[in-house]
């Protein structure tokens, strides 16, 4: 059985004692939670990642890096490796987020890579992909998801989806107040589920949770998560603040 996942993007956010207060408001909220098949995680800042990831050891939060370079080690001023996630406690790493793809010029080639090095580490992937604007209102939405998905990963060995989260954000809906209706998210899911089980099988489709991103609220979250093939959500803004995390952990 696939899992619930409701993981929280802090992105360029949050200093460090900003980020031990939430963890700790994080925690208290959730403490009478029941985590069923529920999984919850956390991308602080890099800086942050050691103390985040050793204030949550015995706790039901996992931690998760925002990003990751494609090389084992070398001249790469300002990046970090898996080898260095890991050894700081962290076991999960976001690709391909719509902001890095943006702002940052990664491309599916590149996000590739980035792929076969976080497998090569055994680090747990959070995979992200989606449309612009214009993509949806030209109806290319299918073929954009389509392309990300195959090229930065359909090249993987089936045993390696073992490893991997997919999170579908349309980008029109992140950090704009717009958001993607329930059935809308659920078309898309649907249709990237098929995509996987056209190119490998059933078994590993229907065992991989796919997660929707883009501006879920308290308000909307219930109605999006109860969709048949949306597994959780990858949150922004809302990750932010301890008693709306935990009412989409609720709401899930």
């Amino acid at each position: 059985m696939r899992s619930k996942i409701v993981a929280g993007n802090w992105k360029m956010n949050k200093t460090l004692s900003e980020s031990k207060d939430l963890v700790k408001e994080i925690k208290k909220s959730i403490k009478g939670i029941k985590l069923e098949n529920t999984r919850v995680i956390i991308a602080p800042t890099y800086v942050n990642l050691q103390k985040v990831s050793k204030s949550t050891k015995k706790s039901a939060i996992e931690v998760a890096a925002q990003n990751m370079h494609q090389a084992d080690s070398g001249a790469f001023t300002g990046e970090i490796s898996a080898e260095m996630l890991k050894s700081v406690g962290v076991g999960i790493v976001i690709l391909g987020h719509s902001e890095r793809r943006e702002y940052f010029g990664e491309t599916d080639a590149l996000l590739a890579q980035k792929v076969d090095q976080a497998l090569k580490n055994k680090l747990e992937i959070i995979f992200c992909f989606g449309e612009v604007l214009d993509d949806r209102k030209n109806e290319n939405h299918f073929k954009v998801v389509e392309s990300q998905i195959k090229n930065a990963l359909f090249h993987l060995d089936a045993s390696d989806w073992k490893y991997l989260v997919l999170a579908y954000e349309p980008v029109w809906a992140i950090g704009t107040g717009e958001t993607a209706s329930p059935e809308q998210a659920q078309e898309m899911h649907a249709f990237i589920r098929n995509l996987v089980a056209s190119k490998y099988n059933s078994a590993i489709a229907d065992n991989v949770s796919i997660l929707y991103g883009g501006s879920v609220k308290p308000a909307n979250a219930k109605e999006i998560f109860s969709k048949e093939d949306v597994d959780g959500g990858l949150i922004g803004g809302a990750a932010l603040n301890a008693d709306d995390f935990s009412a989409l952990i609720e709401a899930i």
